[in-house]
């Protein structure tokens, strides 16, 4: 019988679990560092966003000016070197997506919400990291929020399904009686 020893096992062990979950802690490195950054740059304090919407401390919307920037900046440059996913290695593909009727409508509640917790929902987990209690509640409404918003979709497509059946079966009806003999 062949035994590994117990030094030699682990590191297996490890190597294996780090290889299989190497996505996960990349995920969450960059979690934290973008946390780290955003508590640095006041994004996670209630008194930088009130401030904002009340346009008496501008900080925050030069830090989002500057992250919305550099975005730009840095999907440009990914776009034209043709970029690998580090976790997949897949190509980075960076796909529009069509405009909806809605997005006002939640754009307007997104201001809304925001307006009224003083969080964005990038920086609630962040704002939780720091122990901050009303983020718990903020994260609440965001969830509430969210399974409503997918309630909604599933019930309006259904609707939309349903609707497209009875005009299927009032279409079939017609193309059997044209001139509505069918019905006396």
């Amino acid at each position: 019988m062949h035994e590994l020893p117990v030094k030699d096992g682990i590191r297996n062990y490890v190597v294996s679990f780090v290889f299989v979950y190497r996505n996960n802690f990349f995920g969450l490195l960059t979690g934290i560092i973008f946390g780290l950054l955003m508590s640095h740059a006041g994004a996670t304090t209630y008194d930088f966003h009130a401030k904002m919407f009340l346009f008496e401390n501008f900080q925050l919307m030069i830090v989002i000016g500057t992250a919305v920037t550099v975005a730009m900046v840095g999907v440009l440059i990914l776009k034209r070197l043709k970029v690998r996913a580090i976790a997949t290695g897949n190509e980075v593909d960076f796909v529009k997506k069509p405009y909806q009727k809605g997005l006002m409508v939640g754009a307007l509640l997104f201001g809304i919400g925001w307006g009224m917790s003083a969080s964005c929902p990038g920086t609630i987990p962040a704002m939780i990291g720091e122990g901050k209690i009303g983020a718990i509640f903020a994260l609440i409404g965001l969830l509430i929020g969210t399974m409503a918003y997918g309630l909604l979709q599933t019930y309006l497509m259904m609707a939309r399904r349903h609707k497209a059946l009875n005009l299927d079966d009032e279409n079939k009806a017609k193309l059997h009686c044209p001139d509505n003999s069918c019905d006396s």
